[in-house]
């Protein structure tokens, strides 16, 4: 066993799963609890009630600051997959109501599954037709079947999905243009903006799209908010109901703590992302340099750089810049995950939402060449805003440890393998 692999004391453990969750951040903390203090219900006239309401629509007005939002767009959640659910069977259901021949739901195969559920179980139960549209071997979607499978039956279409960027293998997508193109067969496109926010520019107006989900707990929000935004002439049918609270979209006694808490972790966030984004850039790609000089272990996944050319671009341009994701075949996304574990590295083997579940990876699985060996062989990488240089030297001592030599002829870009989720 390499010393990269010894049990580390507890407390000196090396986080590398930030997409699965990221540390509270100290003012998400104080605004969280000087919310909490606060006495009355939003909903109430009476004095305490109106001083909770005011500092919940300050909270709701700096989250649609952070995210280019209007403040009546934005629609207080418990977190991304209650967001994702709204806008995925709202839309469903508003548009079919509207138009019942509206069945199809246009989708990758490689969206989060609180997409990729909610679509099954309307399919299951409501009679929901998802149309999947490939990506290619990193993971992006291909816009010319993306564009024929909209043409296809635009009237028959309820909506289309495409996340901002993928949870497991960090692809970031043309979300602007495949908005764009539905928006010219009339179909409304919801995003998961879930691991995007905070780590590459995210602006809802400009964005194109009906609809965006986005968690609080990715960005240093407590765990149990998030929001979905909601362009204001967009219908959605509710999935929840009673006091008619958030546009009357989501009922509930709406937690101006975590509202609070939300608006200062999205604020920070937004504001630190383009230095963030370089920060992590570069340590990342150490990683990924590591990788390809290793035989047994490879990137899964887009390149910041020209897929033509090989020109270096931007961290966040292809690729999430803290994401490294690889396959290492011949082993098991559970043996690797313990293997890192007990070096003292938290890692991950893909969403945290299916933790505990032997199951391949779908988006993994959703590449063209790769096959279900590959999608179980998997471990994610995820920095974030409390990375630092020795971490990435600690992991990747232990990926040396995977390999049983360097690569003696390492490319600079390395292709698929020849072999061959998170909470919200």
């Amino acid at each position: 066993m390499p010393s990269a692999a010894i049990p580390r004391p507890l407390g000196e453990r090396v986080h590398l799963d930030h997409a699965a969750t990221t540390a509270v951040r100290p003012s998400a903390l104080a605004a969280l609890a000087e919310a909490a203090a606060l006495p009355g219900n939003p909903a109430s006239l009476h004095a305490s009630g109106r001083r909770a309401k005011l500092v919940l629509e300050q909270a709701r007005e700096a989250v649609a600051v952070a995210l280019g939002a209007h403040p009546s767009e934005v629609v207080l959640t418990s977190g991304g997959t209650e967001a994702d659910n709204l806008a995925v069977q709202g839309l469903f259901r508003a548009r079919r109501t509207a138009d019942p021949q509206r069945l199809r739901i246009v989708l990758t195969g490689a969206e989060h599954h609180a997409v990729l559920d909610a679509v099954d179980w309307l399919g299951a139960h409501e009679g929901a037709e998802p149309v999947i549209v490939p990506v290619d071997a990193d993971g992006v979607v291909d816009l010319v079947a993306w564009e024929a499978a909209l043409a296809a039956a635009p009237e028959s279409t309820a909506l289309a999905a495409l996340m901002w960027a993928n949870n497991e293998i960090g692809t970031v997508q043309p979300v602007a243009e495949a908005a764009r193109i539905a928006a010219a067969h009339g179909v409304p496109l919801h995003t998961d903006a879930v691991q995007a926010v905070g780590a590459v520019p995210v602006d809802f107006a400009a964005s194109g799209a009906a609809t965006l989900a986005v968690s609080g707990h990715k960005a240093g929000a407590p765990v149990g908010v998030g929001a979905l935004l909601v362009r204001r002439d967009v219908a959605l049918t509710p999935v929840v109901h009673g006091g008619g609270q958030e546009r009357r979209l989501r009922s509930g006694t709406v937690s101006v703590a975590l509202a609070a808490a939300l608006a200062a972790a999205l604020a920070e966030a937004v504001a630190e992302q383009p230095a963030e984004a370089v920060r992590l850039g570069v340590l990342r790609d150490r990683v990924i340099d590591a990788v390809d000089a290793l035989e047994a272990v490879v990137l899964t996944g887009p390149r910041d750089a020209d897929p033509t050319t090989g020109a270096p671009l931007p961290p966040g341009t292809r690729r999430l810049p803290g994401n490294v994701h690889v396959t290492v075949p011949g082993r098991t996304a559970d043996a690797l995950l313990f293997t890192f574990d007990t070096a003292g590295l938290d890692t991950s083997s893909g969403s945290a939402c299916t933790a505990g579940v032997a199951e391949p990876s779908h988006v993994v699985a959703a590449l063209p060449g790769r096959t279900e060996a590959d999608a179980r062989a998997t471990q994610r990488f995820t920095l974030g805003r409390t990375s630092t240089p020795a971490d990435v030297d600690a992991l990747i001592a232990a990926l040396r440890g995977l390999a049983p030599a360097p690569r003696r002829d390492a490319p600079t870009t390395k292709g698929a393998p020849t072999t061959k989720e998170e909470s919200r």
